[in-house]
């Protein structure tokens, strides 16, 4: 039986990703700084609270361990370009310590979270595929590339078997509104609260919005079956400005009693206008493909938020 660590396993897209690794009956350390949920106890699956930048509590952590997956991160786009220098330290020292820990240990497969929405920066065509260039505009995007560099580096020289994955805009039950990043989140919670909707732009930026359920299958099927030094993207390869957004939610909106109030800002220097991801790759090599229609995610993430005390 494989034993996988999920770092960063207590938060959103580790919420999806645990319970898929349980049904294939593996043995699951989950590692974050958030204490084991109480919704969540299983004798599959070992919850170890902690800052993974401990070298010693991450040492234990991987003990037994034969595979990785690294959803840690400290920082998002709007956090990072506020003070970079803050999202370099938070970021990079603890991964680059997780791979030259990771290198030696007998580890089979590990797989980085990298970003599809900030890595490419402003696209040349669309949708992107994983070898379209990299010329991220945000410190964000920069140090999620120097993380992919680091772990490809690790592959090259110690034979670590990395695994880079590239996920689009992911959303739905769970996410956190008002962090920065999550645009569906905020806009539901934003409703439910009858606030203003903030939009960059008199439409918004075109992202490729895919349900976190669809992200957590298709890093799961990187694991399994990924070939080692590769990258993957994970989106739907359909682009939505924010305005597209908001018209699928506002039916749900105003049969619940709710309107929407929506403000124009001006559009920000770090966001690239387009971002849609192609991939092709990753259901050529594993099979991987869509199962939650944008429709469905959005009445599934309403209904969420909807029931949730979080707003």
């Amino acid at each position: 039986m494989s034993h996988c660590c999920v770092i960063g396993g207590n938060g959103f897209l580790g919420s999806f990703i645990v319970p898929l690794l349980e049904e294939s009956r593996r043995t699951i350390s989950v590692l974050g700084i958030e204490p084991s949920p109480a919704s969540h106890l299983s004798k599959l699956v070992r919850y170890v609270s902690g800052d993974y930048n401990n070298k010693d509590l991450l040492q234990k952590a991987l003990l037994g361990v034969d595979e990785i997956i690294d959803l840690a991160y400290a920082t998002v786009p709007q956090t990072s370009f506020d003070d970079p220098v803050h999202d370099i330290l938070c970021n990079l020292p603890a991964t680059v310590n997780l791979l030259e820990i990771a290198s030696l240990l007998p580890i089979k497969k590990i797989i980085l979270l990298s970003s599809g929405g900030t890595v490419y920066g402003k696209a040349l065509t669309d949708p992107i595929t994983e070898d379209h260039p990299t010329n991220p505009i945000s410190p964000y995007g920069i140090t999620k590339l120097a993380i992919e560099k680091y772990g490809f580096m690790y592959n090259e020289l110690k034979s670590l078997p990395i695994i880079c994955v590239r996920p689009g805009n992911a959303f739905g039950e769970g996410q956190r509104p008002f962090v920065g990043q999550g645009f569906i989140a905020t806009a539901i919670a934003s409703i439910l609260r009858r606030q203003e909707i903030n939009i960059f732009g008199t439409i918004g930026t075109v992202r490729d919005y895919i349900h976190a359920q669809d992200v957590a299958n298709g890093i799961v099927a990187a694991l399994e079956l990924g070939k080692t030094g590769s990258i993957y993207n994970i989106g739907t390869g359909i682009g939505r400005n924010n305005k597209n957004v908001l018209d699928e939610i506002m039916p749900l909106a105003e049969a619940a009693g709710y309107g929407l109030k929506v403000k124009s800002l001006p559009l920000r220097t770090f966001d690239v206008p387009v971002n849609v991801l192609d991939s092709s790759k990753l259901m050529y090599e594993t099979g991987w493909n869509i199962k939650v229609s944008f429709n469905e995610g959005i009445k599934r993430t309403w209904n969420w938020f909807l029931r949730s005390a979080i707003v």
